[in-house]
Formats: structure tokens, C-alpha cells, sequence
């Protein structure tokens, strides 16, 4: 069961990633600004107050809408959502009912969705530009 020392490790593998600032998650840069593609859920544990770090649940940027609906529709033990999502191309991912090699393959098609394209292509023609890919044994 992975937990957020190896979303860590998987993200950071991407090229070009980078921690988020103030909050668990990681962004890639994409023009002038950073787009992050996977953060730790913000659950609201109780109505009107603040929203508090689940460390057991991480969000997933997804390319669109369709693909969201997929993983919903695919293991709602695994993917779900909440109405602070409503409209947005992300998943939440439960950490202990995924392993890590279909969290490896979530992030690195989250960071696809985020990065930007000439990255992606260089990525996918074999040219590192940063780490590499995540490995997973």
C-alpha cells in the first residue's frame, strides 16, 4: 500500500516536477506558471469549518472530464470525489486501495494532463530533460 513518501518519490521522478509550496503536492511548470497534477485531498470534516489534510487520500489530475467519469465508473473503491471537484478534471485516489504501480501509472498520466506538450513529446522520443520516469519494481 503506497502511501505520501511514495507519491513523493514517484512524482519528483517526473521531469521537471517540483513540490508544491505551502501544501503536499507536486506541479509541473507549464508557461509561466505551475500546474500541479497530484496534491493531498483538503477533506471538509465538518460543515463551515476549515478543510483539513486526508494524508491517505491524494488528488490526480485527469486529461478531461470523460477520463474522470472512467475512473469513477472503473473501481469507486479506489477513485471517488466530492462536490469541491464538481466540474474539475481530477480524482481522488485512495492511497490503500491502490498499488504502486497503478499510482505510478496515475501520476505520470496526471503530469502528461499538466505538462506541457513539447515536454510530453520529448518525454515520450526518449530525450530526459529531467529525471526520468517513475520505476517501479
Amino acid at each position: 500500500m503506497p502511501d505520501q513518501a511514495d507519491v513523493a518519490r514517484l512524482a519528483a521522478a517526473l521531469p521537471f516536477a517540483c513540490p508544491s509550496e505551502g501544501h503536499f503536492g507536486f506541479e509541473v511548470r507549464h508557461g509561466s506558471r505551475h500546474r500541479g497534477f497530484v496534491w493531498v485531498w483538503q477533506e471538509r470534516v465538518a460543515p463551515g469549518r476549515p478543510r483539513v489534510a486526508n494524508p491517505g487520500v491524494v488528488a490526480v489530475r485527469v486529461a478531461d472530464l470523460s477520463a474522470k467519469d472512467e475512473l469513477l465508473a472503473a473501481d469507486p473503491d479506489v477513485f471517488f470525489t466530492d462536490a469541491h471537484y464538481d466540474g474539475y478534471a481530477a480524482v481522488l485516489v485512495r492511497l490503500d486501495a491502490v498499488d504502486e504501480r497503478e499510482l505510478a501509472e496515475l501520476l505520470e498520466d496526471a503530469w502528461r494532463a499538466s505538462a506541457p506538450a513539447e515536454l510530453v513529446r520529448r518525454f515520450d522520443a526518449g530525450h530526459r530533460d529531467g529525471p526520468g520516469p517513475p520505476q517501479v519494481s
